[in-house]
């Protein structure tokens, strides 16, 4: 996959640029309809695109917050770290036009993969983009689990925050139709 070409996300509706070598997980295995899942090709890292409902009894640092600690709770995750929470200039969003409201979580989860008793620390960074006119919570989430240990020469190397900065700047709107009738 191109790093500099915008990818089509949710038929179409959004895109967004992926860093190099992501993998479409829909291709590997089902994923949910508000989701836009891509896995790295050697690590075990991982982007998620959720549209989500928005939670308007949340606002602001408190509504990243709240995501984060949702999404240890739906992973099961036996601990949850928020290490920061900063807000996200809207001027440097594709989404500017849309977005009321944009916040940047960096944090830890303690997560036991399927069917394995050991849970590691998995750094998560998501950034929150809130589309009120749209009843939305957009979330997007870069997973960086522990480095294994393995050739330090990896035919694609792992993604850098600066990868996930880029999918979250460029992502765009095409198609406020996925939204439904407004």
């Amino acid at each position: 996959m191109e790093p500099t070409r915008n990818f089509p996300l949710f038929g179409g509706a959004f895109s967004a640029i992926l860093p190099p070598g992501a993998i479409d997980v829909s291709d590997l295995r089902p994923v949910p309809d508000n989701q836009e899942v891509f896995c790295h090709p050697v690590t075990d890292q991982s982007l998620i695109v959720e549209l989500l409902e928005m939670q308007a009894h949340v606002r602001g640092e408190a509504a990243a917050r709240y995501h984060f600690e949702d999404v240890g709770r739906v992973q099961g995750a036996r601990t949850v770290h928020v290490l920061s929470v900063q807000p996200l200039c809207l001027e440097n969003l594709s989404l500017r036009g849309c977005c009321q409201d944009a916040w940047f979580l960096s944090g830890k989860q303690q997560v036991a993969k399927e069917n394995q008793q050991v849970a590691k620390d998995v750094t998560l960074h998501q950034a929150l983009l809130r589309l009120p006119q749209y009843q939305t919570d957009l979330l997007l989430t870069f997973n960086q689990p522990p480095r294994s240990h393995g050739p330090e020469n990896l035919s694609c190397p792992p993604w850098s925050l600066g990868n996930f900065e880029q999918l979250v700047t460029s992502l765009t709107l095409h198609d406020p139709n996925i939204f439904g009738p407004q």
